[in-house]
This record gives C-alpha cells, sequence and structure tokens, in this order.
C-alpha cells in the first residue's frame, strides 16, 4: 500500500504540475481549473489514497462499479462524477451517489434524472455533453447531442425538478473535422458555452480534457479536466 501511495502521490504531483504550467501559458489561475480523477477500474483503496493526497473530485463511468465504490468511500468528502453513456435503467442507482452527471445529452435521460433526484430528495448537477462530431439530431459515436441541440437539452435540465444545469461536457473526437484537433475542438465548446450562459449565467462549468490533452483544454478555457491514466497508471484489461 505504501508503495501504491507512493505511485500516487508522484503522479498526482506530475500532474498538478501539467496544470499549473498550462495556467501559466494561458494566463489563468490555477484556481480556476478543477482536476476530477477518473478512478474506473481502480479499487476503493485507490479512492481513499487519492482523498487522502487532497484529492476532491473523482469520476465513474460505469454504474457496476461506481455504485459499490461509492458506497465504500461514502466516509469521505468526495464530489462523485458520472461521466460515462447513461442507460434509463441505471439512473436511480446513478442518481443516489453521483454529485454531477456529465453525459446528459437526451430529454428521456432528463425526466428519468429528475424523476430519481426527486424520489431520492437530491439535487443533481448536470452537464449536456456536446458531441462535435454528431450531426443535427443524431448522437454521438461517444455519446452527446449534436451542437444544435445543446439549447434545447439545456432549457429542459433547467426547469425539471430536482436538477440543477451546471455547463457542458465534451470528448475530444475520434473522427470527423475536430479529430485530432483538440485545441480546436475544446474552442469551438467554449463559444457554445458563452451562448448557453446567455441564458443561463450559472451553468459556466466546461469539462474538457484528459491525460493526453488537458493542456489544450485549460488554453481553451475549461473549468474542469477529467484525468484517469496519468494518475492511476494504464488500465488493466476489462476482459
Amino acid at each position: 500500500m505504501t508503495d501504491r501511495r507512493t505511485q500516487l502521490a508522484e503522479n498526482l504531483a506530475q500532474v498538478e504540475q501539467r496544470i499549473a504550467s498550462a495556467c501559466v501559458a494561458a494566463g489563468r489561475k490555477r484556481e480556476e481549473v478543477t482536476l476530477i480523477v477518473v478512478t474506473k477500474t481502480y479499487p476503493a483503496s485507490d479512492v481513499r489514497i487519492l482523498h487522502e493526497l487532497g484529492v476532491r473530485h473523482v469520476a465513474e463511468n460505469r454504474d457496476q462499479d461506481a455504485a459499490p465504490k461509492a458506497a465504500a468511500c461514502a466516509d469521505l468528502s468526495l464530489t462523485w462524477h458520472f461521466v460515462g453513456q447513461l442507460q434509463t435503467n441505471k439512473v436511480r442507482s446513478v442518481a443516489s451517489y453521483a454529485d454531477v452527471v456529465q453525459s446528459v445529452d437526451r430529454t428521456k435521460l432528463v425526466t428519468a434524472l429528475s424523476v430519481a433526484a426527486v424520489r431520492g430528495g437530491r439535487e443533481l448537477g448536470c452537464l449536456i455533453q456536446v458531441a462535435l462530431d454528431a450531426e443535427s439530431g443524431e448522437r454521438g459515436d461517444r455519446g452527446g447531442v449534436a451542437p444544435d441541440g445543446i439549447e434545447e437539452l439545456a432549457d429542459a435540465v433547467a426547469v425539471a425538478p430536482g436538477l440543477r444545469l451546471d455547463g457542458l461536457m465534451t470528448v475530444a473526437p475520434l473522427a470527423g473535422p475536430y479529430a485530432g484537433r483538440q485545441r480546436v475542438a475544446f474552442d469551438r465548446l467554449m463559444e457554445f458555452s458563452s451562448r448557453l450562459r446567455g441564458n443561463h449565467p450559472a451553468a459556466n462549468m466546461v469539462s474538457a480534457g484528459m491525460s493526453a490533452d488537458l493542456e489544450e483544454a485549460v488554453a481553451a478555457g475549461a473549468t474542469h479536466v477529467r484525468v484517469g491514466t496519468a494518475v492511476l497508471g494504464v488500465r488493466p484489461g476489462l476482459g
């Protein structure tokens, strides 16, 4: 366990330095960017070590892994983010532990999250996941609503009981005009964020960037970066 703590501490320090350097380069204050550590496939013991090391935001993408992990760490002061594609039959479970759902991409999901949040007496933060590779009316290969669907979905979240519209999220596309152009993709997301804040001023969270491209996200103006591999190491196979 001591070796694992040392490893995580070293990795976390390196990621912290990357974020700090990216903030300096972008003329931003370090406190403007929140690190979310993506702990998928890793055990609750790692989450506990991360908490000891100062991490307060963690993310998961599969309910079957996240639910028991969140329960095992219920005594810790953590903000849990759900970042994976979410099926409506998992919503009740996710709504019981997640503080923020970053993958809202259809009105059916908004309705289900609202019902679950009200039933559980909770308020869920919601990010609209934007698929920059999706055509009008379609969803992206990795989830997300097409850009022209942002406004309608945001309005639905804003009036849904038990939900709070926090902002936007994206995953850099693997195909289409933004493939391999992370900075351009994140700049585009910031444009959508600016528009969204015109009608929803409090929805100022922008979640973008991962281990390989967090610098581009910080440069573009992201408020949250989601980092897994760079902190926890290369993930074991999910055979």
